[in-house]
């Protein structure tokens, strides 16, 4: 058997022209299959930036943080007002009985405002260069009989003077006086000592 089926293998026949022919229009007659894009390219032309995609930003480098500007050196406090305030109780009894000595007195009748002012600061500065510790500023009352008018203003401006700032390096307190000195017509004053005047008191 094997012997017969070799024998036909080797007897194979070849084909003839017309079926040449025949086969050739078959070959032609069938197209190519086109070939399906693969997964990868799909997924790229799906993720491909448009043409209005904004460009990726670029990483910018940080500049150094500049160190905090030193903070400007303050101007010195300017000291304290020195205070101008009342005599305590005692002081102003032993003054009225006269356990306590007036060391110096200045008189500012007939005085102008201007003449007075100018008269006061020099009495009290000179009273505070020899140590005085107490003085008496006579204003008068004003407001009676011939009285001019100067006098009556004295009487208004001069404890207002005495807590002006030129007049605070020298006066500690004052209190209008008992009558034996003049009542309301004149102001003790206690001068305050020049080494007092940076301690405030």
């Amino acid at each position: 058997m094997s012997g017969e089926r070799s024998d036909q293998r080797r007897r194979r026949r070849h084909l003839t022209p017309d079926e040449h022919k025949l086969w050739s229009g078959v070959i032609r007659s069938i197209a190519p299959l086109k070939r399906k894009p693969s997964k990868a390219r799909g997924h790229e032309a799906t993720t491909a930036p448009t043409e209005h995609a904004p460009p990726p930003r670029r990483r910018t480098e940080l500049s150094p943080m500049r160190p905090p500007a030193a903070p400007s050196a303050s101007k010195p406090a300017s000291r304290p007002a020195l205070p101008v305030v009342g005599l305590e109780r005692r002081e102003k009894q032993r003054l009225a009985r006269g356990t306590q000595g007036i060391d110096l007195r200045i008189d500012l009748h007939g005085k102008t405002q201007s003449e007075a002012h100018a008269a006061l600061l020099g009495f009290l500065r000179g009273a505070q260069a020899q140590g005085a510790r107490f003085v008496l500023v006579i204003t008068g009352k004003g407001g009676g009989p011939g009285s001019s008018g100067e006098r009556g203003i004295l009487k208004r401006q001069v404890p207002h003077w005495l807590r002006l700032p030129e007049f605070r390096p020298l006066v500690l307190a004052i209190e209008d006086a008992h009558v034996t000195h003049g009542g309301e017509g004149a102001l003790y004053v206690r001068m305050r000592r020049a080494r007092d005047q940076t301690k405030g008191s």
